[in-house]
């Protein structure tokens, strides 16, 4: 597999970014990066990142749940961010990129029961669980909620920020295929303009550089290529029975569950209550609506979701 690891120099004085990164290896050799706000010895909240940002998305978000005492957890998925890109875009499938996030957490970070002691301070700790919450947006939430429901013993709570768990039997908002076919054949994918199409706010200049920072030319763009193309959209799909045998786990799974959309996303907004509907039975189930945001609702409401969450791990 052949890959680009982005030069250090294009992370240099990342508006309101100062975390240090971390790096961990994975399967196929790759590796992966993420960065750590709060106690070390917080409840850990992992935080995914979706198409086609990367952990920058979550710093509003990081700092609040570090003021609550939590640590917080945001990665980059392979092909974004300080990860490694695989050039080849087939390289890139939903199976393996759930397998690279699981083997970061689970496998290098270790948050898996069976071998580390954070444990959850209550309920959970008598259920041999750890404390991991697991926040998904976007990508994030198709690769965070596999992992979720492959793995429940591992996951004590879980967030769902515009997202979903598509099997192809629903159809996708036409917004979306239109969003699908611009990134496919763009002769040159502008980051930093998808990020901004999907806020309500305005980005500034350097917030922009920052999404465009992990991509030098075009040979590093193969993951954002890729991911929509990986969207199951046919019940025929390849990953459209994993996706199935995961809604099956979660409709059962009983853990504390929090739905938070905006109330401006046009490409996931349809999500929300087929989550609602299907988690109903759900103990601890919260569904609070983040105004005034769009699809990247950490750019435009992040602190609110930020304190979202923080409100709901130490609640539950």
């Amino acid at each position: 597999m052949r890959t680009l690891r982005t030069p250090d120099e294009r992370f240099a004085n990342l508006p309101g970014f100062p975390y240090e990164p971390r790096y961990a290896e994975v399967a196929d050799g790759l590796r992966m990066a993420y960065v750590e706000a709060g106690p070390a010895d917080g409840e850990p909240v992992v935080l995914l990142h979706g198409e086609p940002t990367w952990s920058f998305l979550y710093r509003h978000v990081m700092g609040e749940l570090a003021a609550a005492g939590l640590r917080a957890i945001a990665v980059d998925l392979v092909g974004f961010g300080r990860s490694d890109k695989p050039v080849d875009q087939a390289e890139h499938t939903y199976a393996r990129h759930v397998e690279w996030t699981r083997a970061l957490l689970l496998d290098v970070l270790r948050m898996d029961p069976q071998r580390s002691e954070d444990i959850h301070r209550s309920s959970a700790k008598e259920q041999g669980l750890s404390s991991i919450t697991m926040v998904g947006q976007d990508w994030g939430g198709l690769i965070g909620l596999r992992i979720a429901a492959e793995h429940p013993a591992s996951v004590a709570r879980i967030v769902a920020a515009n997202t979903g768990l598509p099997t192809g039997d629903i159809p996708m908002p036409e917004v979306w295929h239109r969003f699908k076919e611009a990134v496919l054949k763009a002769p040159v994918l502008d980051i930093a303009r998808l990020v901004q199409a999907g806020c309500k706010t305005e980005l500034s200049g350097e917030i922009r550089a920052a999404y465009d920072a992990p991509f030098p030319d075009e040979s590093y763009k193969a993951g954002p290529r890729a991911m929509p193309g990986l969207v199951p959209i046919t019940p025929d799909d390849p990953a459209a029975p994993a996706n199935r045998a995961a809604w099956q786990v979660l409709t059962t799974l009983d853990r504390p569950f929090l739905v938070a959309f905006s109330d401006g996303d046009p490409i996931t907004g349809g999500m929300a209550p087929i989550l609602l509907k299907s988690i109903s039975g759900t103990s601890g189930l919260r569904h609070p609506v983040i105004r005034g945001a769009g699809h990247f609702l950490q750019e435009d409401a992040g602190a609110e979701l930020g304190r979202q969450i923080a409100a709901f791990v130490t609640s539950t």
